[in-house]
């Protein structure tokens, strides 16, 4: 096996986009390329099955208008690219999946409630809906396809809505099945996978990415290529920032960091595979397929500048603990890290005074009355004491991320993006910076996002 290659939902979205998926793969086949293709949902459908869930979980019958659209669309696709006298089988097979769909939901509204278990086996549809369509098409076109649910291949946890792969019991799965369909061309459901009990599980939102790596992964390959809508990684967000560009060649490193913070064109865990593997990541963009899009590797090329990207993340909340009872203990953070992680709290950023007197970290603004809630529990011996004088949340906020391996050894550039943030009136409300010097990160306040990432 060659590559992998993911197509994610925009380019699965519409005719158009799936005649130009289906050229990228036909130019793979005659190039005579040893591949594998997994598959996102049509794009907008994940949301549209999470909607369809929760309306059934408020009452006793189901929204037909949202799973009509879903069905409709995917009629649409067949109607296009598949010829009359073969449609019946094809429509057939899309109902089936309807039908099961429908049963899905009909046992939601009847107990009225939707667990995170269920709601994944729900959203599982997308992708099993998508990849079914697309194999039928290109079996038409008389293509060696062959559709796999990477469900009987892809084994994790019951952490329902964002699982751990299991590769101990993965790898094999996936080399046995591929080593009996070496003539083939696989095309995978992204996104889902199963546990022990064969249950449906996910990968967490945007896991299709993750999907191709676990399978690159394990077969080894020599590359894997995201296609998504856009020409590759970008210097920021286009959208936020005018002079934003692509960026040819990104380390791992690098690319961990920017999506960390924010660059939503690849799924971050995606990366930990591949990275194990040492195998170059490409991004491309599925309507410009000749553009070389980014090369996300080891070692990126040499870069003429200093930054390699700038990202965001909008509308967070900065929980701040603070006390003279802090400085010299011991423990305090080890006990606030603790309890946020029992709690499955995702901490974004983390900023310590060197005096120990405060420790602040940015979390996702819906959990920010949990997370207080808890420290005042957890804490609430220290608070008593006088210990720890308060625990304030700031909400609005966001954090930008500057990133690059040129920062390494290169003095002034923490002082010059705070003097440019300052001469533009942009107060910083946190900042850290960790010892590799890759990222310096600072917190504003939400309504400065737009200008910031500009100045900068």
């Amino acid at each position: 096996m060659e590559k992998i290659l993911k197509f994610g939902g925009t380019s699965c979205g519409s005719v158009v986009s799936i005649q130009s998926v289906i050229s990228i793969i036909e130019s793979n086949f005659k190039a005579q390329t040893k591949f594998a293709v997994v598959f996102s949902a049509m794009s907008g459908v994940t949301n549209q099955l999470l909607e369809a869930g929760n309306l059934a979980s408020k009452r006793k019958n189901i929204d037909n208008s949202i799973i009509e659209d879903i069905e409709n669309r995917h009629f649409e696709i067949i109607k296009h690219f598949i010829p009359v006298t073969g449609q019946s089988q094809v429509i057939a097979q899309i109902r089936t999946l309807i039908n099961e769909l429908r049963d899905v939901l009909k046992g939601i509204s009847l107990i009225k409630e939707i667990s995170p278990k269920t709601s994944d086996l729900l959203v599982s549809f997308g992708e099993r809906l998508s990849t079914q369509l697309i194999f039928s098409v290109l079996q038409q076109k008389g293509l060696p396809v062959e559709y796999v649910d990477s469900r009987i291949l892809v084994k994790t946890n019951r952490n329902f809505g964002k699982s751990e792969v299991l590769f101990s019991k993965t790898n094999p799965l996936i080399q046995s099945y591929f080593k009996d369909n070496a003539d083939k061309i696989c095309l995978i459901t992204g996104f889902i996978g199963s546990d022990n009990n064969g249950d449906t599980t996910t990968l967490g939102r945007g896991g299709s990415d993750y999907t191709a790596s676990v399978f690159g992964a394990a077969l080894d390959v020599r590359e894997i290529e995201i296609w998504t809508d856009v020409d590759g990684m970008m210097t920021s967000d286009p959208r936020k920032v005018y002079a934003a560009f692509t960026i040819p060649s990104i380390s791992y490193a690098e690319a961990m960091e920017l999506t960390h913070f924010g660059a939503k064109v690849i799924y971050p865990p995606s990366l930990q595979p591949a990275f194990a593997k040492n195998i170059p990541i490409r991004v491309l963009n599925t309507f410009n397929a000749t553009f070389k899009g980014t090369v996300i590797s080891k070692e990126s090329t040499l870069s003429p500048y200093i930054i390699t990207g700038i990202s965001s993340i909008d509308h967070l909340s900065l929980v701040n603990l603070q006390g003279s009872g802090m400085i010299g203990v011991a423990g305090v953070s080890a006990k606030l890290f603790t309890v946020l992680a029992r709690e499955k709290i995702s901490v974004i950023l983390i900023s310590q005074a060197s005096s120990e007197h405060s420790i602040c970290f940015a979390i996702e603004p819906q959990v920010s009355d949990k997370v207080k809630a808890i420290l005042h529990r957890e804490f609430s011996a220290e608070i008593e004491s006088g210990d720890i004088e308060g625990i304030d949340i700031q909400n609005d906020l966001s954090v930008i991320a500057v990133v690059g391996e040129g920062m390494r050894k290169h003095t002034g550039v923490s002082g010059k993006l705070f003097s440019v943030l300052g001469k533009n009136g942009i107060n910083i409300v946190a900042t850290a910076q960790g010892s590799s010097e890759l990222n310096i990160s600072v917190v504003i306040e939400q309504k400065d996002l737009s200008k910031a990432l500009n100045v900068i």
